[in-house]
């Protein structure tokens, strides 16, 4: 009998936790330009959405693939990361796009300054057009933040 009840405890506890573990709600942080915490839904997206301790980026463009083009890029992406006490150093993957490959990486060397050195995982494509129709260049991050 001691063992039916035993049995019967850790069936419980497992299927406790289990439930626990179920729990499919996720708190997001989200900050939108000079919107401070509020979603813009008038764009229909935010900036940044922060889950745990990572920030997910939305792309920043530009309309052209040079030097200025590229600094305006990442400077907008070191005000989303700043908004969040981040920096380059936080960045562990970069997605970007561009219309013109080879302008990418002709100028790739003002894109390195941003980093510092401490580069993340990164993937790069050529596609035939961004949202913005004029648009050149759109890069995302992930960012991971302290504990």
């Amino acid at each position: 009998m001691r063992k039916l009840f035993a049995m019967l405890f850790v069936f419980q506890l497992v299927f406790l936790l289990t439930l626990k573990a179920q729990n499919n709600e996720i708190i997001k942080g989200k900050w939108h330009w000079d919107n401070a915490l509020k979603q813009d839904t008038s764009a229909g997206y935010v900036q940044v959405v922060k889950v745990d301790n990572v920030l997910y980026i939305s792309g920043a463009v530009a309309r052209d693939v040079t030097p200025d083009g590229i600094t305006r890029v990442y400077q907008s992406l070191d005000r989303s990361l700043k908004a969040f006490g981040a920096t380059f150093q936080n960045v562990v993957k970069e997605n970007l796009y561009t219309t013109d490959m080879e302008a990418m990486k002709k100028y790739n060397d003002t894109r390195k300054i941003f980093y510092k050195g401490d580069f993340p995982a990164a993937t790069w494509v050529q596609i035939s057009r961004l949202f913005l129709h004029d648009a050149m260049l759109g890069v995302e991050l992930i960012a991971h933040l302290p504990k």
